[in-house]
Protein backbone atom coordinates (compact mmCIF):
# COMPACT_ATOMS: atom_id res chain seq x y z
CA UNK A 1 0.00 0.00 0.00
CA UNK A 2 1.47 3.19 -0.61
CA UNK A 3 1.88 5.95 1.53
CA UNK A 4 -0.65 7.98 0.35
CA UNK A 5 -3.11 5.59 0.91
CA UNK A 6 -1.92 4.49 4.55
CA UNK A 7 -2.32 8.48 5.31
CA UNK A 8 -5.33 8.47 4.08
CA UNK A 9 -7.17 5.38 6.50
CA UNK A 10 -4.69 7.29 8.99
CA UNK A 11 -7.13 10.74 8.77
CA UNK A 12 -10.04 8.61 8.63
CA UNK A 13 -8.97 6.80 11.80
CA UNK A 14 -7.93 10.49 13.12
CA UNK A 15 -11.50 12.00 12.26
CA UNK A 16 -13.20 9.54 13.99
CA UNK A 17 -11.20 9.79 16.80
CA UNK A 18 -11.65 13.09 16.85
CA UNK A 19 -7.84 13.56 17.60
CA UNK A 20 -6.92 17.07 16.36
CA UNK A 21 -3.04 17.22 16.46
CA UNK A 22 -2.90 13.88 14.35
CA UNK A 23 -4.83 15.08 11.55
CA UNK A 24 -3.26 18.52 11.18
CA UNK A 25 -0.05 16.34 11.22
CA UNK A 26 -1.48 13.83 8.59
CA UNK A 27 -3.34 16.48 6.45
CA UNK A 28 0.13 18.07 6.30
CA UNK A 29 1.65 15.14 4.90
CA UNK A 30 -0.91 14.40 2.50
CA UNK A 31 -0.75 17.96 1.57
CA UNK A 32 2.83 17.81 0.89
CA UNK A 33 2.39 14.12 -1.20
CA UNK A 34 -0.56 16.53 -3.44
CA UNK A 35 2.30 19.54 -3.69
CA UNK A 36 4.98 16.78 -5.36
CA UNK A 37 2.40 15.38 -7.28
CA UNK A 38 1.48 18.84 -8.71
CA UNK A 39 4.91 19.71 -9.36
CA UNK A 40 5.68 16.71 -11.01
CA UNK A 41 2.15 17.17 -13.68
CA UNK A 42 0.70 14.59 -12.01
CA UNK A 43 3.43 11.22 -12.04
CA UNK A 44 3.12 8.89 -9.64
CA UNK A 45 5.05 9.74 -6.51
CA UNK A 46 7.89 7.29 -5.84
CA UNK A 47 8.45 5.24 -2.01
CA UNK A 48 11.84 7.42 -2.37
CA UNK A 49 10.33 10.78 -2.71
CA UNK A 50 7.59 9.91 0.19
CA UNK A 51 10.42 9.02 2.53
CA UNK A 52 11.85 12.21 2.09
CA UNK A 53 8.98 14.69 2.56
CA UNK A 54 8.64 12.57 5.93
CA UNK A 55 12.02 13.09 6.64
CA UNK A 56 11.99 16.81 6.00
CA UNK A 57 8.68 17.45 7.58
CA UNK A 58 9.75 14.97 10.96
CA UNK A 59 13.29 18.10 11.10
CA UNK A 60 11.21 21.18 10.47
CA UNK A 61 9.06 20.16 13.54
CA UNK A 62 12.19 19.13 15.29
CA UNK A 63 14.07 22.39 14.65
CA UNK A 64 10.43 24.16 15.44
CA UNK A 65 10.77 22.00 18.79
CA UNK A 66 13.95 23.07 19.30
CA UNK A 67 13.36 26.53 19.28
CA UNK A 68 10.12 26.79 20.97
CA UNK A 69 12.21 24.93 24.02
CA UNK A 70 14.67 27.50 24.20
CA UNK A 71 12.24 30.22 24.16
CA UNK A 72 10.18 28.67 26.69
CA UNK A 73 6.94 28.15 24.68
CA UNK A 74 6.33 24.19 26.44
CA UNK A 75 2.88 24.48 24.86
CA UNK A 76 4.00 25.29 21.61
CA UNK A 77 6.98 22.61 22.12
CA UNK A 78 4.66 19.69 22.87
CA UNK A 79 2.37 20.28 19.93
CA UNK A 80 5.71 20.01 17.50
CA UNK A 81 6.75 17.15 19.56
CA UNK A 82 3.74 15.26 19.00
CA UNK A 83 3.37 16.13 15.37
CA UNK A 84 7.06 14.94 15.07
CA UNK A 85 6.15 11.07 16.51
CA UNK A 86 3.34 10.68 14.35
CA UNK A 87 5.31 11.63 11.13
CA UNK A 88 7.79 9.56 12.35
CA UNK A 89 5.56 6.21 12.22
CA UNK A 90 5.26 6.28 8.62
CA UNK A 91 8.88 6.35 8.56
CA UNK A 92 11.33 3.21 8.18
CA UNK A 93 12.86 1.60 11.16
CA UNK A 94 15.42 4.06 11.85
CA UNK A 95 18.88 2.86 12.75
CA UNK A 96 20.69 2.18 16.17
CA UNK A 97 24.11 4.12 16.42
CA UNK A 98 25.38 0.23 16.48
CA UNK A 99 23.67 -0.52 13.11
CA UNK A 100 24.93 2.54 11.20
CA UNK A 101 27.69 2.06 11.84
CA UNK A 102 28.29 -1.66 10.97
CA UNK A 103 26.31 -0.26 7.71
CA UNK A 104 29.33 2.31 7.44
CA UNK A 105 32.05 -0.01 8.07
CA UNK A 106 30.95 -2.17 5.46
CA UNK A 107 30.56 1.05 2.84
CA UNK A 108 34.10 2.04 3.36
CA UNK A 109 34.91 -1.14 2.64
CA UNK A 110 33.40 -1.29 -0.52
CA UNK A 111 34.24 2.01 -1.58
CA UNK A 112 38.05 1.37 -0.30
CA UNK A 113 38.29 4.67 1.26
CA UNK A 114 40.92 5.15 3.83
CA UNK A 115 40.75 8.73 4.99
CA UNK A 116 38.91 11.80 5.48
CA UNK A 117 39.84 12.84 2.31
CA UNK A 118 37.36 10.12 0.55
CA UNK A 119 34.39 11.39 2.34
CA UNK A 120 32.60 12.60 -0.77
CA UNK A 121 33.00 9.21 -2.25
CA UNK A 122 31.37 7.12 1.12
CA UNK A 123 28.76 9.91 1.53
CA UNK A 124 27.05 9.42 -1.97
CA UNK A 125 26.82 6.18 -1.40
CA UNK A 126 25.56 5.96 2.15
CA UNK A 127 22.89 8.59 1.39
CA UNK A 128 21.88 6.61 -1.37
CA UNK A 129 22.19 2.95 0.49
CA UNK A 130 20.40 4.52 4.03
CA UNK A 131 17.49 6.77 2.99
CA UNK A 132 14.99 6.58 5.26
CA UNK A 133 16.99 4.66 7.53
CA UNK A 134 19.06 7.74 9.19
CA UNK A 135 19.44 11.02 8.53
CA UNK A 136 22.22 12.81 7.03
CA UNK A 137 23.56 14.38 10.13
CA UNK A 138 23.98 10.94 11.62
CA UNK A 139 25.46 9.27 8.41
CA UNK A 140 28.34 11.94 7.76
CA UNK A 141 29.18 11.68 12.04
CA UNK A 142 29.57 8.55 11.87
CA UNK A 143 31.66 8.47 8.45
CA UNK A 144 33.80 11.21 9.82
CA UNK A 145 34.33 9.41 12.84
CA UNK A 146 35.46 5.77 11.06
CA UNK A 147 37.48 7.78 8.02
CA UNK A 148 39.58 9.69 10.90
Amino acid sequence: MSLELTINEAIKTAMRAKDKVALDSLRAVKAQIQLLKTESLGAEVSPEQEIAILQRMVKQRKDSFDQFSAQGRNDLAEVEEAQMKIIEQFLPKQLSAEELEAEMKQIIAETGAESVKDLGKVMGVASKNLAGKSDGKSISEMAKKLLS
